[in-house]
């Protein structure tokens, strides 16, 4: 009779066991016989640290993995489960170590609790809204105690200001002092070098005078006649630019300039006088002539060309280059001009019979005297 008393009440103890695995989250396990023992005033002597090891979780793990083992090897273990694996000891391990978890848990969570109400008694409170819309949300306590946190912030904030304008008006500073001593530099080798070349050229002079070159020039060692006309040029500069212009020391492009003008004249007034010895009507044999000249013109104003090309590579002003010459326009500017001398000779002419029949009318044989004299 004991021994059946005993398989019942383990019977009994363990269907409440798999009842309770079976419990929903949001409900607390209630306390049930197992094993001659009332689980629910049940003292656990297991360390935590193996209960831990004994469900396989590591501490600090939450509350949903501590019941998802403690199922999983209840399954396993339990004796009723049916399964190859059942061993009533090693269930009643399991259950043991789930206790102990759980205490350990549910300690931990209460003293986190108890923490944070004693945090949150010893917190200050918030201060409210309505003391940031004064002293630009400065300090703190009362409004005397953040007006004179203010205060020191205004001056705090100043001192800054007044450093940081002193530091950017001393650095403005050194920036102008450099550019001054780069302008300094640049201006003292101008000076060397312009002090230089004077230097040179005045030697050059002396060196020139002791030879004798300056011996040639004529009106030696009368004075200078000096430069009166304006006033806004210096003489002396003047009077040394006409001693080297009247002494052939005249720049390249200059005489070039001179040179190229002087043959165009040249060119224009030969072509001319070409056409008016041809004379008109224009025949065969003056066409020809015409065509020869006007060949050879336009080889002339091809090698004038030529020589504008070099004057414009040498002449410094850009105002001053020369354009190229059109032979086809100098040759009918030319036939336009012997046109007009042309008109202006045969007006002259009927003018001077005019005059010569006047002049028979009014003298007569003393005319023709004097005409025949005269050829």
């Amino acid at each position: 009779i004991k021994w059946l008393c005993v398989m019942l009440t383990n019977n009994i103890g363990h269907h409440l066991m798999v009842r309770q695995a079976m419990i929903p989250r949001n409900l607390k396990p209630f306390p049930y016989i197992c094993g001659n023992r009332l689980l629910s005033g049940y003292k656990p002597k297991r360390n935590v640290k193996d209960s831990y090891k004994v469900l396989e979780l590591e501490e600090g793990c939450s509350l949903d993995d501590i019941r998802n083992s403690y199922r999983s090897l209840a399954k396993k273990y339990h004796p009723d489960s049916g399964s190859a694996t059942a061993d009533s000891e090693a269930f009643m391990k399991v259950e043991e170590a789930y206790r102990v978890v759980l205490s350990d848990v549910a300690t931990k969570k209460k003293s986190n609790e108890n923490n944070e109400e004693e945090e949150d008694q010893f917190k200050s409170k918030a201060p409210q809204h309505r003391h940031y819309l004064s002293f630009e949300g400065v300090g703190f306590g009362t409004p005397s105690q953040r007006e004179k946190q203010y205060m020191q912030f205004r001056v705090d904030r100043a001192t800054e200001q007044v450093l940081e304008y002193r530091k950017q008006r001393l650095e403005s500073q050194y920036a102008g002092t450099d550019l001054m001593k780069a302008k300094d530099v640049r201006q003292s080798k101008k000076v060397k070098i312009t002090q230089a070349v004077e230097r040179l050229v005045e030697d050059l002079i002396q060196e020139s005078m002791a030879k004798g070159d300056f011996d040639n020039l004529s009106g030696k060692g009368k004075p200078l006649q000096k430069f009166s006309d304006c006033p806004h040029i210096d003489p002396m500069t003047h009077n040394l630019n006409r001693i080297l212009i009247d002494n052939g020391y005249q720049p390249e492009w200059i005489l070039m300039q001179k040179e190229i003008r002087e043959t165009i004249a040249r060119l224009r007034k030969n072509i001319v006088a070409s056409r008016s010895q041809l004379g008109g009507p224009m025949t065969p044999y003056r066409q020809k002539q015409w065509s020869r000249i006007c060949e050879q013109f336009i080889e002339d104003i091809r090698k004038l060309n030529k020589r504008i090309d070099n004057f414009n590579l040498v002449v410094p002003i850009l105002s001053r280059q020369m354009v190229h010459f059109s032979a086809d326009k100098e040759i009918v500017r030319a036939q336009k001009t012997y046109e007009a001398l042309m008109e202006n000779g045969e007006a002259s002419n009927s003018d001077t019979k005019e005059n010569e029949e006047e002049n028979v009318k009014r003298f007569g044989w003393k005319y023709s005297l004097f005409k025949w004299l005269n050829v």
